[in-house]
């Protein structure tokens, strides 16, 4: 099953090396790729798989405040295949998606989803320009350093509309982002070693006791 995650992960996520050939030394880097990839994946999905008694802490700002995520119950982890928006709804769900799309070089994604997400919340005029401005410059310009997968058209218009930035001016490539998730990603976590872990009832020992 890892193998065929790492093939879909070269098909939909990472662009292909056009220079790349078929030689002894080309498949050998592939394969040294493979293993790297599968071997990063497992490290970071593995760090959600803690002890559900202890909370996982991570530091989310310069102010030392921290965030928890408890590992849910298998019944939580169930309500996430029933659709999308539960995954998201869930602080412990996002996080483990954010890691999974990580180590299907994706993670720009659910980034880009996020950002739109606070912006749609702005209501400053001043804060929604400077933040629609690195929205662009972040995920939406040519070469821009988490460049998302949108068409020209798009990408034009939303050069425009950031000109005079509404609430409404990445309502579009948000909503075509979100459905490459949907589609391509999110199937592919529901079907992951990691998801179908914590979707797992804990055995119960019903061997007898000896007297």
């Amino acid at each position: 099953m890892q193998s065929a995650m790492f093939l879909a992960v070269q098909h939909d996520c990472v662009p292909m090396d056009k220079s790349a050939g078929s030689g002894p030394k080309n498949e050998e880097k592939r394969q040294k790729m493979k293993r790297t990839l599968l071997k990063d994946w497992k490290t970071r999905l593995s760090y959600f798989l803690q002890n559900s008694s202890t909370p996982a802490k991570l530091k989310t700002s310069k102010k030392n405040k921290q965030q928890t995520f408890i590992k849910p119950s298998p019944e939580e982890a169930l309500l996430w295949s029933e659709a999308f928006d539960e995954l998201l709804a869930s602080k412990y769900g996002l996080a483990a998606f954010r890691a999974f799309l990580k180590s299907e070089f994706c993670e720009e994604n659910i980034e880009f989803w996020l950002a739109c997400e606070d912006f749609k919340k702005t209501k400053s005029p001043q804060k929604l320009s400077s933040k629609a401005r690195k929205i662009y410059t972040d995920f939406i310009e040519k070469e821009a350093p988490k460049e998302i997968n949108i068409d020209f058209q798009t990408k034009t218009l939303i050069a425009q509309n950031i000109q005079e930035a509404t609430s409404g001016c990445f309502t579009t490539a948000q909503k075509r982002v979100y459905s490459l998730m949907e589609n391509n990603s999110y199937p592919r976590f529901l079907e992951s070693e990691f998801y179908q872990d914590l979707c797992k009832k804990p055995q119960i020992n019903t061997e007898p006791h000896a007297t």
